[in-house]
């Protein structure tokens, strides 16, 4: 049980006596304040709402408030002591927080699933008891391990959605499908539990298609989902390596026929088809299965898994192989046929279809796109596993994520405060005094050095005060706002 005031840096603990005396007030924002992915220039908002409840409610209750005071500040001395030496940090504040028995803190923020503009703050933060101004920048670092990962992963998945929902319209008669094109596949290649559920979380804002079964329970737990009412993300059966590799190189024809006649005789099963050669599979054991796959009330998902996807899934014109020239969707379409839709493009018979899951980036994933229109193939004819390549190839500096404070309080009077580095590019560039985000055309916009009413007028709202959730926001809700 660790107490939460040390999940911090070990720089925070002592600014308290660094502000100026008679310091009252700190007043902080979050913003992205870069982006350094082409084509977005908006990030989606996420994770406030597991923050506070995870940390500022839960952790507190259970591991600061509920525990006696006594061990509380043994504990926490002797961690600062071991860590910093003997030092004046004291333990006072720590005691004063434990008797108020909650956390006097006041969060608004935008709701959760819009797309904020770069450099306009998302919530904000500040104490409510002038004796606990230490408190809000003191969750800096707690709130930037928290929020900037769902942030980033429900902004790409966006992106995802935006992309694959385009071509979609261009080429498919059955944009709906889109919900299930894009499936998470990236929790083994997170850096640990809590940041699987986080980003996994993100995706399914833009999709419903995840392997990261325990993202539902993470909805369920902090944002008001319910399984039971609602699709809140789900999969298919499907095979891995292992399972291939056990039935034999001489008896993958037979793996196949087992898989789809005996052990899911119907409803969509993916099989992992490059164990060994992709291209006998296709050209081969399929022909061979032909009758077997049609006569499934289901759908056959075959899955390469490793080469280049662009070429692979479309087609390598520059192969002397032809079935490689042709790739996995015009092999899939020469073998079991489709229809051609009212926009004029292809699309495979549903008894059939094709996911690819290695390595899919977004410029892939439009490259696919864009190869499978060119050769008159509807962008819906497969499935793009999302993984940890997508989602973990990035930090909190991918939207230049940042908590600063930008107002203060000293001896009753109020400060404007900001940072402007001269030797910066203009990113750490902050805003200035108290905060309103207004909503013009559609668009948050920022509006800085406002008064105390005007902060009240905007669109920040109030989430939290004094130890309450004072609003709730709901899976169905966000998921609206985030693929508006």
């Amino acid at each position: 049980m660790t107490n939460p005031l040390l999940f911090t840096d070990g720089y925070k603990v002592d600014h308290r006596r660094q502000y100026p005396e008679g310091t009252t007030l700190v007043y902080s924002n979050w913003t992205p304040r870069k982006s350094r992915v082409d084509g977005i220039d908006e990030v989606v908002f996420f994770g406030l709402q597991y923050f506070i409840k995870k940390y500022i409610l839960e952790d507190f209750a259970n591991n600061f408030f509920a525990r006696p005071k006594e061990e509380i500040l043994k504990s926490y001395s002797r961690r600062i002591n071991n860590y910093l030496g003997p030092n004046a940090v004291g333990e006072e504040h720590i005691g004063a927080l434990h008797d108020l028995g909650y956390i006097p803190m006041v969060f608004k923020a935008l709701p959760e699933g819009v797309s904020v503009p770069i450099r306009v703050p998302m919530f904000t933060m500040y104490n409510t008891k002038p004796e606990f101004f230490w408190l809000t920048n003191y969750f800096e670092t707690l709130v930037s391990t928290t929020v900037w990962l769902p942030c980033n992963s429900a902004t790409i998945a966006r992106a995802y959605r935006k992309l694959l929902d385009k071509y979609a319209a261009e080429t498919s008669s059955v944009a709906e499908f889109v919900d299930w094109q894009g499936h998470d596949f990236s929790m083994r290649g997170m850096a640990g539990m809590e940041a699987a559920l986080m980003s996994a979380a993100g995706h399914l804002l833009s999709f419903t298609g995840t392997d990261t079964i325990p993202s539902i329970d993470f909805l369920e737990t902090y944002y008001h989902a319910n399984s039971d009412k609602e699709l809140i993300g789900g999969s298919v059966a499907a095979t891995e390596h292992s399972v291939m590799s056990m039935g034999t190189n001489n008896g993958e024809q037979a793996t196949f026929k087992r898989l789809i006649t005996e052990v899911y005789p119907a409803g969509i099963v993916s099989v992992v088809s490059d164990t060994w050669d992709l291209w006998k599979v296709l050209t081969e054991y399929l022909p061979n299965l032909k009758q077997e796959v049609m006569a499934r009330e289901g759908k056959l998902v075959i899955r390469p898994d490793s080469g280049d996807p662009v070429k692979i899934i479309c087609g390598n014109e520059s192969s002397d192989m032809g079935p490689e020239r042709k790739g996995v969707v015009e092999l899939l379409w020469d073998i079991f046929g489709g229809t051609v839709n009212d926009k004029g493009f292809k699309e495979l018979d549903p008894h059939i279809g094709a996911i690819y899951g290695d390595s899919i980036t977004l410029q892939r994933a439009e490259d696919i796109c864009e190869g499978l229109k060119k050769k008159g193939f509807a962008s819906t004819n497969v499935v793009l596993g999302v993984g940890s390549f997508t989602y973990q190839y990035n930090t909190r500096d991918t939207f230049g994520f940042a908590m600063k404070a930008t107002y203060g309080e000293v001896n009753g009077e109020g400060r404007n405060i900001y940072k402007d580095p001269v030797t910066d590019d203009g990113t750490k560039k902050s805003a200035k005094g108290l905060i309103k985000i207004t909503k013009e055309n559609g668009v948050y916009k920022l509006h800085d050095e406002v008064s105390w009413q005007e902060e009240n007028e905007g669109e920040l709202k109030e989430v939290f005060r004094d130890g309450k959730l004072v609003q709730e926001e709901k899976l169905s809700e966000i998921r609206k706002r985030a693929r508006s």
